[in-house]
């Protein structure tokens, strides 16, 4: 199982590492056609935004761990460990009931949003936007996970 996880762990890396390569082609393409041919090419700004919101979505799903994300952690820093845990799971939960109270609506309009384009690649945007579906999936999938670690005692921060 580990193996596994670690090989779909790369795979994910390897998205990222693919949304990022054709940002910074895409950049440097608008760079060389505005200042060297003086033609600038307007969808490459449009796939640097669309590059950028798959990629944040992307990478806080699937590459960043726990500890890379932002977190106000005072109230859980200063309790002891079994309150810690109690914090956490709670937490936990907020989140994951949050974003699947959410997730309903949102895949309604996310599919909704199939009616319209982007202007210049026209890319629909129920495809630009389904990338927050797939985000919301993971972080409550990841969220339901992280309670069953802090209640067998294996969260990193309940030892902290």
């Amino acid at each position: 199982m580990h193996s596994v996880l670690a090989w779909l762990q790369r795979r994910a890396d390897n998205v990222a590492v693919g949304l990022l390569t054709a940002i910074f082609l895409s950049f440097i393409l608008q760079i060389v056609s505005r200042y060297v041919f003086r033609q600038p090419l307007g969808w490459t700004l449009e796939a640097c935004l669309l590059g950028w919101m798959w990629l944040v979505f992307w990478s806080a799903a699937f590459t960043l761990k726990e500890k890379d994300h932002v977190r106000f952690t005072i109230l859980i820093d200063a309790a002891q460990p079994r309150v810690r845990r109690i914090y956490l799971v709670i937490t936990c939960l907020c989140i994951a009931g949050a974003l699947a109270a959410s997730l309903p609506a949102t895949v309604d309009y996310v599919t909704f949003m199939k009616i319209e384009k982007t202007s210049l690649l026209k890319v629909r945007f129920d495809a630009a936007f389904s990338v927050y579906i797939i985000f919301a999936v993971a972080v409550i999938v990841r969220s339901v996970w992280r309670v069953a670690q802090i209640l067998r005692g294996q969260d990193e921060d309940i030892q902290a």
